[in-house]
């Protein structure tokens, strides 16, 4: 049985999951109307995949005899001014949920749950992995700036990202 505390952390993990998918369904439509279509696709997988998480801890909390709960979900940030501002908010969202991982982490040796606590480490190395990526892009702006030949360039390299993370 999972702790009444540990079940809200997680829940809360799950509003995260589902908003990051959101707003990376939002950063995909920005970047396709825009011409971005390389961009764009890498969204579309990436909100896929958070998709993925969050139904993953839908699953584990529901197998554990808990209740995982749907929640409404926030207003995605829609406008941006530029590829690296959804660059920028990309990684901002991943820190978030990396924050939130580690404090049900945290809660779960706390409360000397090690089943959680195995279950989270899964999602301890997803967030390093996906906090390097989008560091690794954003480097790439700072090489880039506001050429629009690299921009172009970017946008068909990005591509393979997407592709390859499949």
């Amino acid at each position: 049985m999972i702790s009444k505390t540990i079940v809200e952390a997680l829940n809360s993990q799950i509003k995260l999951e589902a908003n990051a998918s959101m707003q990376y369904l939002s950063m995909a439509s920005w970047a396709e109307i825009n011409g971005f279509n390389g961009v764009a696709n890498f969204f579309f997988g990436q909100s896929e995949e958070e998709r993925m998480h969050m139904i993953k801890l839908v699953k584990f909390i529901n197998e554990r005899g808990e209740k995982a709960v749907i929640p409404a979900l926030d207003k995605s940030k829609s406008e941006f001014d530029s590829l690296q501002d959804i660059f920028t908010t990309f990684l901002e969202s991943e820190e978030t949920v990396t924050n939130n991982v580690n404090k049900i982490v945290f809660q779960c040796l706390e409360a000397k749950d090690y089943t959680v606590h195995n279950f989270m480490q899964w999602y301890v190395s997803e967030q390093a992995e996906e906090e390097a990526l989008a560091r690794t892009i954003l480097d790439k702006f700072k090489i880039i700036g506001s050429d629009k030949g690299g921009l172009y360039l970017f946008d068909r390299d990005i591509e393979n990202i997407a592709v390859n993370k499949e």
